[in-house]
């Protein structure tokens, strides 16, 4: 198949490129600079160049091609701030971005859209031990700082699920790691001794590696049923202090400082509300019994640790 992906230079993006190749796909990356050409067509991918968010230029870009499928991974999560405002790069993309990208798909004759969605979406608050399903309420709001990004989250499902004449599927991911991620980032900033954490015991979240994120991709716009999400997640929900002592471990940095939970929210607000007002178990065996989802990462260690679990080859 013919696909168009949005966020194709991302921590996503890159191995899901990679990945498009290797299942003789045609991938067909939407990049901003020029200069992005020649690491696409390394992945073995052409290149387009638009941005997302520019509706003419877009549509101009595409005009004249073909597409099967378009993915959108599109974020801008390299310039996010400590506050999650309205008009949030990442938020403009899954609100706006996301119509933009369903008119390229029309232009393009598309006929599936597979569009990045979170966990978080099932609301920002302690969910107990309850393992959450697709069948769970999706879209709640805690009247706190994290609002935006489930609003925009439900926004960009909703936009994929009701577009005329192209089967939509959601893919529900958790938090991202691995080669470009959070991470990478997370480390190099503790290299710097510049990240903080709340005093005490963090939420639970659940985590998903890059390359299986990608996998998990194409298995939604090969297999994936019209207007259904699916959890994208490995199998071993940690808290937050976990997941920096395993960072700390793999990449041999200092451990963060560690500040009152009080002062952690009025310097970070939405972390705040995501590491420690959070904690959630997600179930992904949704994915894996329709898509025939399986990991290569089953937990922090193995994934940062650059392991593969036998059990998936």
């Amino acid at each position: 198949m013919k696909v168009l992906l949005a966020g194709a230079t991302g921590a996503v993006g890159r191995p899901l490129l990679r990945a498009l190749t290797a299942a003789g796909h045609q991938g067909i990356a939407v990049i901003r600079t020029p200069e992005n050409r020649r690491m696409v067509n390394d992945l073995g991918a052409a290149a387009v160049v638009a941005n997302v968010m520019d509706r003419d230029g877009l549509l101009h870009a595409v005009d004249g091609l073909s597409a099967d499928v378009v993915i959108h991974q599109a974020t801008a999560l390299r310039n996010a701030g400590r506050t999650i405002r309205l008009d949030d790069p990442t938020i403009a993309l899954r609100h706006t971005g996301s119509a933009h990208l369903l008119e390229a798909a029309a232009v393009l004759g598309a006929g599936r859209f597979a569009t990045q969605s979170l966990i978080t979406g099932y609301g920002y608050r302690d969910h107990g031990r309850t393992v959450l399903t697709e069948d769970d309420r999706f879209g709640e709001l805690a009247g706190n700082a994290a609002d935006p990004v489930v609003e925009s989250t439900v926004a960009a499902e909703e936009q994929a699920f009701a577009a005329s004449g192209i089967e939509g599927v959601a893919l529900r991911y958790g938090m991202f790691y691995g080669p470009n991620a959070f991470s990478d980032k997370f480390a190099g900033l503790m290299r710097k001794r510049l990240p903080v954490m709340p005093w005490g015991e963090t939420g639970f979240t659940c985590f998903v590696h890059v390359d299986d994120a990608a996998s998990a991709a194409i298995a939604a716009m090969e297999r994936g049923r019209p207007g259904q999400a699916y959890n994208i997640v490995d199998d071993e929900p940690a808290t937050w202090r976990q997941f920096v002592a395993a960072v700390a471990a793999t990449h041999g940095t200092p451990h963060p400082v560690s500040v009152p939970a009080w002062l952690f929210r009025r310097m970070v607000p939405y972390l705040g509300c995501l590491m420690i007002d959070t904690s959630m178990r997600v179930s992904r065996a949704k994915a894996t019994r329709e898509l025939g989802w399986n990991l290569l990462m089953p937990n922090l260690q193995v994934g940062l640790a650059g392991g593969v679990d036998e059990r998936a080859r």
